[in-house]
């Protein structure tokens, strides 16, 4: 285990939980004794001073009646009787006076009050508030005449709290000691009951520890009192059986192994001889394989080539036959104009019409003749790229246009559309026959593949210069796509959709190895079912400049 697993033991755990629980119990219980206390002890006091302040007004009242406050003094003497009354001070209404004016008075020893209280006297009408300092309570009452029940005076009253601020100090202390008594008798228990919880567990590990150091599983863990840890040494004792029972087979199998690897060693000399010729036989297999797969390969360069000089043958018989036609036409208006010229019935309309159409013919010659030469100049080069491995010059845009244009005869009868994007200025130095393999191979996968019952589909073919000596060429196309189980083998070889159809499955891995070997480069491919496809090349160039 890390240290970081190791956080509490079960004891601290245990003692800390029980202690946590009674502290916090025993405040709560301890604060809600003392705050009762204290409210029952403050509500006495309050009671007593209301009792008292009533009689003083009681015998006050005949006294202000007859305005003999010598009487009042009297009567107020007697408080002296009581320790806890501090100031006693009776009040007599006046009639044309907003306050009311001192009658008599009583002050306790060392406790003198003259006045002062007037204006409080409205504010501590029966009701007793306790001083800031807490020493002392005061409270009034209205002197009222029994018989007219009109107000004479007020009484006002000032009485210790010294023996009520006593009291709560000892329901204090004594709430304190209870709860730290409480908690020394709960951590005592807490540290007998934590051991015996702990103590068998101690045991349990102990035992554990020294049947894992010993590999004696044989030894069996003891019962113990409390029933969940009884349980937990039955566990124990279950899995050192079957511990036990593991070990005896592993015993049982390796004593097996022993005799198996006796008997193995010399299957496995004989078995290592008959691999070694195997092997040879696999190894000139291979070879043989690969010099099929490089003729299949070259092959299949050679039948793109045959099919397109096919094309191109088919194609030029077209500008060929035309300019024969027109031709044709000239020498017989020419043998017409020549006779009426002899026989001398030639008419100037005549010569104008002659002229006229020898203009047009000699125009329909000079540009089916001069498209013969472009498709056969064409095709010448095209042938030549695909059959040489050197590097040249060119301008990237009339590579593509002339590889398109040496592909004409196959697609002119289709309806999808090729859109070049490429810097017309854009020229650098690299092996073109490798990039003409390459489109026209792709060119054909997707005519072929991608826009399968597609009527009209869309070839986007874009070149640009990624740095001074890198051009990247995308290809893409808007036709079905290629399934993922395609995807991930499509440069492999033999691999196709048309299997049986006449498809040899060596395109794509042509195309790979043009890109990677011949033109030292990387391609990559993105597609989805129904969301055609994009080819991502990438090669080194040399020379490349641009006019911007």
């Amino acid at each position: 285990m890390t240290d970081k697993a190791v956080k509490f033991s079960i004891r601290s755990l245990f003692l800390w939980v029980v202690m946590s629980i009674t502290a916090f119990s025993l405040a709560v219980l301890s604060g809600l004794s003392i705050y009762t206390q204290i409210k029952t002890y403050r509500h006495e006091l309050e009671s007593n001073a209301i009792v008292l302040i009533k009689l003083v007004a009681n015998s006050a009242a005949n006294y202000l009646y007859d305005d003999t406050p010598e009487g009042i003094e009297k009567a107020l003497a007697n408080l002296g009787a009581a320790d806890h009354v501090l100031n006693a001070h009776v009040y007599k209404s006046q009639s044309n006076a907003d306050e009311p004016e001192i009658f008599a008075s009583f002050n306790s020893e060392g406790q003198l009050l003259l006045g002062g209280k007037e204006n409080q006297l409205k504010a501590l009408y029966l009701s007793p508030r306790l001083a800031d300092t807490g020493n002392y309570l005061e409270l009034s009452t209205k002197i009222f005449d029994e018989e007219t029940n009109i107000q004479l005076g007020w009484v006002y009253i000032r009485v210790s709290s010294e023996n009520f601020n006593d009291l709560v100090g000892q329901s204090i202390l004594i709430n304190i000691i209870v709860a730290f008594a409480l908690l020394g008798i709960s951590f005592y228990t807490a540290v007998k009951m934590q051991r015996v919880v702990t103590g068998p567990v101690e045991e349990i590990a102990g035992f554990l520890q020294r049947t894992s150091r010993q590999r004696d599983y044989s030894a069996r863990a003891e019962g113990s009192a409390i029933h969940e840890l009884d349980i937990l040494a039955d566990s124990v004792n279950i899995m050192l059986f079957r511990m036990q029972e593991y070990m005896q087979k592993q015993r049982q199998a390796e004593e097996q192994h022993r005799k198996l690897n006796a008997s193995l060693e010399d299957m496995v000399n004989h078995r290592t001889t008959a691999l070694k010729d195997a092997n040879q036989e696999l190894i000139q297999t291979l070879e043989k394989l690969h010099q099929f797969q490089r003729q299949i390969v070259q092959n299949e360069k050679m039948a793109s080539l045959g099919d397109m000089v096919a094309g191109v043958a088919h194609e030029v018989n077209t500008p060929i036959g035309l300019g024969v036609t027109a031709s044709t036409m000239m020498l017989d208006r020419l043998a017409i104009i020549q006779k009426d010229f002899e026989n001398k019935t030639l008419k100037a309309s005549a010569m104008k019409r002659f002229l006229d159409e020898s203009n047009e013919n000699l125009n329909i010659i000079y540009r089916n003749l001069n498209r013969a030469a472009e498709l056969i100049s064409s095709f010448k080069q095209v042938a030549v790229d695909q059959t040489s491995e050197s590097s040249r010059s060119f301008c990237v845009e009339q590579l593509v246009n002339e590889i398109l244009l040496s592909l004409q005869p196959r697609l002119k009868k289709l309806k999808h559309n090729i859109n070049v994007v490429c810097d017309p200025t854009l020229s650098v130095e690299t092996k073109a026959g490798p990039i003409n393999q390459i489109l026209i191979n792709l060119i054909m996968n997707s005519v072929i593949h991608g826009f399968e019952n597609i009527e009209e589909g869309t070839i986007g073919i874009s070149a640009e210069l990624v740095s001074s000596n890198k051009l990247k060429l995308v290809y893409t196309d808007n036709g079905k796509g290629i399934s993922p189980e395609i995807r991930k083998r499509i440069f492999d070889p033999f691999v196709t959709t048309k299997r049986g159809q006449g498809g040899s499955g060596l395109g794509m891995h042509l195309v790979y190895n043009l890109v990677t070997q011949a033109l030292n480069g990387s391609i990559s491919i993105t597609s989805e079912e129904g969301k055609g496809v994009e080819f991502s090349i990438l090669f080194p160039v040399a020379n490349a400049k641009t006019s911007n």
